[in-house]
């Protein structure tokens, strides 16, 4: 193979490492966005970490993710299932029960998230306290422009009485 040819049309590795985040939502062969926008949805990532546990029927799931809908889960264990992340279970009983499992390939995604979740772990203090500071920060910011904007009306007021 010719240097710099990609190993197959959907190949989305480029050499230069900084190119290749710009290329995420320009190349029409390579969907990275997509699945990432996919996987890292509050949702999805809900359902893997409750999934990596066991299998779970799909009320088991809903009772557990506080919040989501009927509706919103079903549609995120259709796109999990369609990516090849999650495994579904048809079991012939009336009513028909149907189980939830990650796929091996799924729980490589749950030990990624798992890195994650520790490393959101480790720093939220320092995340707490970037936040409270560029609060600050913003708010400091907010009344220095409301100062120079009362002192620029009370110049303005100043030069149109002088003029009178």
């Amino acid at each position: 193979m010719e240097d710099g040819t990609f190993a197959s049309p959907g190949y989305c590795g480029v050499t230069d490492a900084d190119e290749a985040v710009l290329q995420w939502d320009t190349r029409n062969d390579c969907e990275v966005r997509q699945i990432l926008d996919r996987i890292a949805d509050k949702w999805s990532l809900l359902v893997i970490a409750l999934l990596d546990q066991r299998s779970l029927r799909f009320t088991e799931l809903r009772r557990r993710i506080d919040g989501i809908s009927q509706r919103m889960l079903a549609r995120t264990l259709r796109h999990l299932e369609r990516d090849g992340l999650v495994s579904r279970t048809v079991h012939p009983t009336v009513p028909p029960r149907v189980d939830y499992a990650l796929t091996p390939m799924g729980a490589t995604l749950h030990a990624t998230i798992r890195s994650l979740v520790v490393w959101t772990e480790e720093h939220q203090s320092a995340i707490a306290a970037a936040r409270t500071a560029y609060d600050a920060r913003v708010e400091a910011e907010r009344r220095e422009a409301e100062r120079e904007a009362a002192e620029r009306d009370a110049l303005a007021r100043d030069v149109l009485a002088y003029r009178r």
